[in-house]
């Protein structure tokens, strides 16, 4: 029997490893840049959404610091994972006062930082007063607000916004290229849409259905997501404004029962089409608060079936 090769993660084979690699994210680039080649890295917090770079640009920081040995001089610790105060005192602190294999310092990368509890942050402030000298501390946030003001004012901070659709689209190609995979433009501004922004569930999309053998189109692209389509969103909406709600509840029950999608899916979409309908300021502002309270209590655990029939049902009279 003969062995199939094992398809290698589009997210890490597609990885920069330089920083003319790294997509959207240019004046941090440059920054970095200058303290790499002054080797003069300071201590950095890295904050943003997920999928925009924080983790690759903490690796190209490596690589081009240490070369091949980068990685005997960098270590990485999920901080949502191990977030209380004795993993500072053991792995972090252990790791930090290590020599650095042939270089003037290490690098220890946490991501997820914003996790850790605040004794844990504040035995990390004083880890990186200690170790200055051997080691340079990379944290990687969503919310910067949650890192304590001691640690805040030990970093570099550099704020990685949200990818536009260009940078996207920019990398994207790239592997479409190199895969000889076949997509349309369009395609390409669905992925965008559906990712948000976020360039590695673009790719994990793209990989998912160039292995399931589809044809990469719209159809395609939502098949293999939890997103509703927007013209079925739309139609539905629309439907509840016409007062014809039988055909926007079926509409629902298609979506919920046939597509197999949950409420929070669905509301999010309604949320995105709001603004696009055909109807006046404030009957939009009014749709606009059901809409909330419908997602507090989906949130809560309530029934998503009947609390988007009540949706739609409090569009229709609004």
């Amino acid at each position: 029997m003969v062995d199939m090769p094992i398809e290698e993660i589009w997210t890490e084979k597609y990885r920069p490893k330089k920083f003319g690699e790294i997509v959207g994210q240019d004046e941090i680039v440059k920054r970095l840049e200058s303290f790499v080649k002054n080797r003069s890295l300071p201590h950095c917090l890295f904050s943003g959404s997920a999928g925009v770079g924080k983790t690759t640009t903490a690796l190209v920081i490596a690589r081009s610091l240490f070369g091949e040995k980068w990685q005997s001089n960098f270590h990485e610790l999920n901080a949502s994972d191990e977030r209380g105060i004795d993993t500072i005192r053991t792995k972090v602190k252990d790791f930090a006062r290590t020599i650095p294999v042939d270089r003037e310092f290490k690098i220890i990368y946490l991501d997820e930082a914003d996790a850790l509890t605040r004794d844990a942050q504040q035995a990390l402030r004083r880890t990186m007063e200690k170790y200055a000298e051997l080691c340079r501390f990379i944290l990687s946030v969503n919310y910067v607000s949650k890192i304590i003001l001691p640690i805040q004012s030990r970093t570099a901070i550099f704020k990685f916004k949200p990818l536009n659709e260009k940078s996207v689209k920019k990398f994207l190609e790239r592997i479409v290229k190199n895969e000889k995979l076949k997509i349309d433009e369009k395609s390409y501004s669905t992925l965008y849409k559906i990712s948000e922004g976020d360039l590695r569930r673009a790719i994990n999309i793209l990989q998912t259905v160039a292995v399931s053998g589809k044809k990469i189109d719209d159809k395609a692209i939502y098949s293999v997501t939890s997103n509703p389509k927007p013209e079925d969103v739309r139609k539905m909406l629309n439907c509840a404004l016409k007062k014809k709600f039988g055909e926007s509840r079926d509409i629902l029950i298609e979506l919920l029962r046939e597509q197999g999608l949950s409420g929070e899916d669905i509301i999010k979409e309604i949320h995105n089409q709001i603004l696009g309908l055909k109807i006046d300021e404030e009957k939009k502002a009014k749709i606009m608060k059901l809409t909330g309270e419908c997602e507090f209590r989906l949130a809560e655990g309530c029934n998503d079936q009947v609390q988007l029939e009540a949706l739609l049902a409090q569009i229709m009279i609004a």
